[in-house]
């Protein structure tokens, strides 16, 4: 019995247990990306906190800078995010692979056809 041939886009997305390589690297990108937004955060708020003691900056101040650099990072982190999103768009409808909607339309001609047959038999 022939073998199938694995193209090379198959064996970066399939790895030898049959999980989804893709799917496993972008969680993986993903919790670090997390971990990372925590991290700054925490820096930039004991960063002000120490100009508050030193008496550089006053306490209202402090949490006005925090505010703000925060929304200025979820502002990026959503700049990017869409970036992230267009690009993996791309790159799945640059490898044919059918979106979810490709599928259920399918699955509703497919049905459409089964019913179809199961007529014509009776």
């Amino acid at each position: 019995m022939p073998t199938k041939k694995v193209t090379p886009v198959e064996e970066v997305v399939i790895e030898e247990n049959g999980h989804n390589a893709l799917l496993e690297a972008s969680r993986k990108v993903l919790l670090a990306a997390i971990g990372a937004v925590a991290l700054a955060q925490d820096e930039i708020e004991d960063f002000v906190d120490k100009l508050v003691e030193r008496g550089e900056i006053a306490e209202k101040d402090g949490k006005k800078l925090v505010r703000e650099v925060m929304d200025r990072r979820k502002k990026d982190a959503k700049e990017v995010e869409d970036e992230t999103t267009k690009r993996v768009h791309d790159i799945l409808d640059r490898m044919n692979v059918p979106s979810k909607k490709d599928i259920d339309l399918l699955s509703e001609k497919i049905a459409l056809l089964t019913q179809k047959v199961d007529d014509l038999k009776k």
